[in-house]
């Protein structure tokens, strides 16, 4: 690496970052130090790319090489290194953030902590809006002891559920939630309660069964399994409760009312001529999702389309599409799911829309190639909702911030979010 190449690289200014970030301009802000460092204070929309693992995730992550890419790190000399090393992968528009971190929070700027910090603001600017209801762990359980007609649902990953999970719930990962909770609560006078490890994929489960209309009584469980951990309440391992399968009836019902959520949200539907016209505009960063568990994704899936599950999606969109102002299309073979994941995509500020077509028609590629990378566990941020060793001050501290995360965005004022 010469001093020449080194002299090369511009650099942006805070200011700059933050025109763009409201005019809606493609920006990919990267912070390429380790994820604990990232978890300590960073933009708002940063995402975030060790420098160690530029060359696995660059190239998936930030798909169109002339996108406008501003490096940063903390004062540790690696945004230069990164800055040559995305140069040399054919990255043609890479700046380093000039002053760095300090930079940023010395034009008074505001710093977020832990990670998917847009996605778990937004989840609480929804709550805040929406008044979106919940109930407290204590009050949960007493609707179990005495045999209440509920369902507890868990919105999280089905890995997670595993680990650890609030007795009498069942895995429903976030985008199955309005496709299947008609089917495991049919009696309208069921309560359902939706649960997650702290707020913000309860808050947005809940929010889109009350969006959908569904006819039962909808819950949050208020601050997920960390709150129950804290009222000093017994959580289950190893538990394997999955949603049941659908029927054709209950699709078409979870469809009409998925559709008209997305359609309030203004999303918009594509066919594969529309889609061809999308991939042909090489001035736009554009992502392909199919939003349905890994699984099925895995047995076939449409060719090109990577595997981000759609409560996932909403939650980690800053890993799955770090490029801001870009597009992002979802899709799925029956439809509700990628309804709903578009529905929130589109309050986050995103141009996104639902790939919508016959699936019998096409060639499915099989196997999990098109998924996205797995994270490397060296400098990664342990969750304070991760697990069931984690200490209670860590997780109250956590539930802290969360609650702190309005204030924040509105003192912030680049987010762009609406709430229908």
């Amino acid at each position: 690496m010469t001093t020449d190449i080194l002299d090369r690289i511009e650099v942006a200014t805070p200011a700059d970052i933050r025109t763009a970030l409201i005019a809606r301009d493609e920006i990919a802000l990267i912070d390429v130090r380790e994820e604990h460092d990232f978890a300590q204070g960073h933009p708002l929309f940063a995402a975030q790319i060790p420098l160690r693992r530029i060359d696995e995730e660059a190239r998936w992550r930030i798909p169109r090489l002339d996108t406008p890419i501003i490096v940063y790190d903390a004062g540790e000399g690696l945004a230069r290194r990164a800055a040559v090393r995305l140069q040399g992968l054919g990255y043609t528009d890479v700046r380093e953030l000039e002053g760095g971190l300090s930079a940023w929070r010395d034009a008074g700027y505001e710093l977020f902590e832990d990670v998917n910090s847009y996605s778990k603001a937004f989840g609480e600017l929804v709550e805040h809006r929406r008044h979106t209801p919940s109930l407290a762990a204590e009050d949960v359980q007493a609707l179990i002891d005495e045999k209440a007609d509920i369902a507890i649902l868990d919105a999280r990953r089905y890995d997670e559920y595993h680990t650890m999970s609030i007795p009498t719930g069942t895995s429903v990962p976030g985008a199955e939630l309005v496709l299947r909770a008609g089917t495991i609560a049919p009696d309208p006078d069921t309560t359902i309660i939706v649960n997650c490890a702290g707020r913000t994929r309860s808050i947005i489960g809940t929010q889109s069964l009350v969006n959908a209309g569904l006819p039962n009584k909808v819950y949050a469980l208020r601050n997920g399994t960390i709150g129950w951990a804290l009222a000093g309440q017994g959580l289950e391992t190893g538990q394997v409760r999955a949603a049941p399968e659908v029927d054709g009836k209950a699709i078409e019902a979870a469809r009409a009312h998925a559709r008209d959520v997305a359609y309030r949200a203004g999303v918009k539907w594509i066919g594969w001529d529309d889609l061809e016209h999308l991939k042909a505009d090489i001035a736009r960063t554009l992502y392909l999702y199919d939003v349905r568990q890994p699984r099925e994704y895995e047995a076939g899936h449409l060719p090109g389309f990577r595997n981000a599950q759609g409560g996932q999606m909403v939650q980690e969109t800053d890993h799955n599409a770090p490029v801001r102002g870009a597009r992002i299309v979802v899709t799925d073979d029956l439809g509700p799911r990628a309804d709903m994941s578009a529905s929130w995509l589109a309050q986050l500020g995103w141009e996104v829309y639902v790939l919508s077509v016959d699936w019998s028609a096409v060639v499915l590629e099989r196997g999990s190639d098109g998924a996205p990378a797995p994270r490397g566990p060296e400098g990664r941020y342990k969750r304070p909702y991760e697990g069931t060793d984690n200490k209670a001050e860590k997780m109250q501290a956590y539930l802290d911030w969360e609650y702190g995360l309005v204030a924040q965005l509105e003192k912030d004022g680049t987010h762009g979010f609406y709430v229908i």
